[in-house]
């Protein structure tokens, strides 16, 4: 509002302002207090309020004051209005419900970055979804792409030789999922890495037969512990995420 105030007092060659702004008015009273301002500091009043009984005590108020009084709202409603085909709801505050939704994915996301490749296993319970497999499973990238959605997501690597965190055993509230990819992929994924990274790349990590090996047991890992596999190998991030979706939603409503 201060945005469109603003622009529209620049195009006044040397007017001065004072700004006066009152956020989150909710009750009468609040809109008494505003009037009561109004009345020491007159001005013209633009407002965004939407609750009618709210919108009718300030326009009366203005006019009793003859005070100019503007609701900014009123002509991009009317006109979406008929663009759309339907009427204009009046509930107080719903912009500030996408700032809930961009704080909880603000939230998601630095759980993502708290939990990647297996740090901080002491709270994987906070998780909402648990992507477990070996290296380059794109397990990073898909629970950002979770976190997109507002979901916390952690993932685990499956490292040959090292035990994963003894965190898991407890965890009870995440859904926990174990991603896959075929051996071949996997050895030229792995030989780009090291090669972006110019190191060797000709060690056990990207050797067709271990790394065989290692989706071998990542696999053997899944089904001893029941939990639902997704092969990533022929999938987007967009498609595996939309899988594992299903899934957390099926896990919700079981």
């Amino acid at each position: 509002m201060l945005g469109i105030a603003r622009a529209a007092l620049a195009q006044f060659e040397g007017v001065r302002s004072t700004e006066h702004l009152w956020s989150l008015v909710r009750t009468p009273a609040q809109v008494e207090k505003v009037l009561a301002v109004i009345e020491a500091h007159p001005g013209v009043v633009m407002f965004t309020l939407v609750d009618p009984a709210l919108r009718t005590l300030l326009q009366e108020g203005c006019r009793r004051l003859q005070t100019p009084c503007v609701p900014l709202l009123d002509p991009v409603l009317s006109t979406l209005s008929r663009y759309l085909g339907v009427e204009a709801g009046s509930q107080p505050g719903r912009q500030h419900i996408m700032d809930r939704e961009y704080f909880e994915r603000i939230e998601a996301m630095n759980f993502v970055m708290n939990h990647d490749d297996g740090q901080s296993p002491e709270d994987l319970d906070r998780a909402d979804i648990v992507l477990i497999g070996v290296s380059r499973t794109s397990k990073t990238p898909t629970c950002f792409y979770l976190a997109n959605r507002g979901l916390r997501a952690a993932n685990v690597a499956i490292v040959p030789g090292l035990p994963l965190p003894r965190e898991i055993e407890n965890v009870s509230k995440p859904l926990i999922v174990g991603l896959t990819r075929n051996a071949e992929s996997l050895v030229e994924i792995r030989r780009n890495r090291l090669s972006m990274l110019n190191q060797d790349d000709e060690t056990e990590y990207v050797d067709v037969g271990r790394v065989r090996e290692e989706v071998t047991a990542a696999r053997r890992l899944f089904t001893e512990k029941g939990w639902p596999v997704i092969d990533v190998t022929r999938r987007s991030i967009e498609e595996t995420a939309a899988e594992i979706l299903q899934l957390f939603q099926e896990r919700i409503a079981g």
